[in-house]
């Protein structure tokens, strides 16, 4: 008995939460809607973008977004866990992901992994302002167009689709400028509100890109 207890109880060995935060479920929205996980400690992953999924074991693309807690600095680690005494800043209150997960028997996270997953309309879609510019940065730099105009640029040559993906890279910079600069909302929220910025996405889809002479200019990885 004391075998089979022992194989169910957390170890506190750090691992679960050293490789990255939770993505938040339904069930999650009291906890953030009443402070307790404020926005500026999540960041959206956009339907479309490629994204690890640690079920399948590889990079996938996200069939509907994801709100996940952030990593700590630059770090997968979850920002909530205290390395050094092993502990979690927000255990009463973790999200329903940490509360089923057991790294030794996977069964219980991988039934509640793709269901019921929390998006940003549900927690600022009765917001009117906020939400509409959320609704239009999502409709300019969605991801399965980058994702498609991507796939035209084996040697970029494909002028129409490099000027389409940079319209979007420029969309996306300037919407986030205008926004801290008049806007008066904390750029902490950004990765929660626009997810990440485009410029940091590209690289998943086999871009990157780069300013020369005050323009963008986008290119294969690596050249």
């Amino acid at each position: 008995m004391n075998s089979t207890r022992n194989q169910s109880q957390c170890k506190r060995c750090g691992t679960c939460c050293m490789a990255g935060g939770p993505a938040l479920h339904r069930e999650d929205r009291e906890i953030v809607k009443c402070g307790k996980i404020p926005l500026k400690d999540l960041y959206t992953i956009r339907q479309g973008e490629l994204a690890r999924d640690n079920v399948k074991g590889s990079l996938q693309p996200v069939s509907s977004e994801l709100i996940k807690i952030k990593g700590k600095g630059r770090t997968w680690a979850c920002i909530y866990y205290d390395e050094g005494s092993k502990s979690c800043g927000i255990y009463k209150d973790r999200p329903v992901e940490c509360r089923v997960l057991n790294c030794r028997d996977t069964f219980a996270i991988e039934a509640i992994y793709d269901t019921e997953r929390l998006t940003r309309k549900d927690l600022i879609g009765g917001v009117p302002h906020l939400w509409d510019l959320v609704t239009e940065h999502e409709q300019r730099c969605a991801c399965h167009i980058l994702a498609k105009l991507a796939g035209r640029l084996e040697d970029v040559k494909d002028r129409v689709a490099v000027e389409g993906i940079k319209e979007m890279v420029s969309y996306d910079i300037q919407l986030r400028a205008v926004i801290l600069e008049k806007g008066g909302l904390d750029s902490a929220l950004f990765d929660f509100l626009f997810g990440r910025p485009l410029t940091e996405i590209l690289p998943g889809f086999g871009l990157q890109s780069h300013q020369k002479d005050g323009k963008f200019v986008i290119t294969p990885t690596g050249f």
